[in-house]
């Protein structure tokens, strides 16, 4: 099968840098900020957008994953239990397509009350059918319904991102 790259790893590392920023300068009078990153690929690009983050934001920090099964999330659960008050909450994925996961991956955190959420992602497609957009998106990209984004991990690290 011949991969259609829309990112290598210097794209996508870039876009995560310029995500990192955006991030801060949306939440510069914020105290903390709660990263809550959806698994497997979320975690990864956590560590890169909290190291770049801490460079630009003065406040705190915090990082959970959150495990849900992307094709019929029902049962969610956190890598632990979140004070959210006063801080703001970032939903954090690999890729939206329709808006789903991001929807059923905040369920858990509506009990409790940040100052404001926000999702971010590093691919973001134009089939929305829940209500629910990133409000920070690396590289935003129209597709057919068949095509489907896969972003390639290696030992840790995101190498690229392909339309299959």
């Amino acid at each position: 099968m011949v991969k259609n790259y829309i990112l290598d790893k210097a794209g996508i590392d870039l876009r995560l840098q310029r995500m990192a920023l955006e991030i801060a300068e949306q939440n510069m009078d914020e105290q903390r900020i709660v990263i809550a990153s959806i698994l497997p690929n979320g975690a990864i690009m956590s560590d890169i957008i909290k190291k770049e983050l801490a460079k630009y934001f003065d406040g705190v920090i915090d990082e959970l994953t959150v495990d849900l099964d992307k094709r019929h999330p029902g049962e969610i659960s956190l890598s632990n239990q979140p004070d959210l008050n006063g801080a703001v909450l970032l939903l954090l994925d690999d890729v939206a397509n329709s808006g789903k996961t991001l929807t059923y991956a905040l369920k858990p955190f509506l009990e409790h009350h940040p100052n404001k959420i926000q999702t971010a992602v590093l691919v973001a497609r134009t089939h929305r059918k829940f209500p629910i957009q990133p409000d920070i998106v690396g590289f935003s990209l129209a597709t057919t319904l068949q095509d489907y984004i896969d972003v390639e991990v290696a030992d840790g690290v995101m190498t690229g991102a392909w339309i299959a």
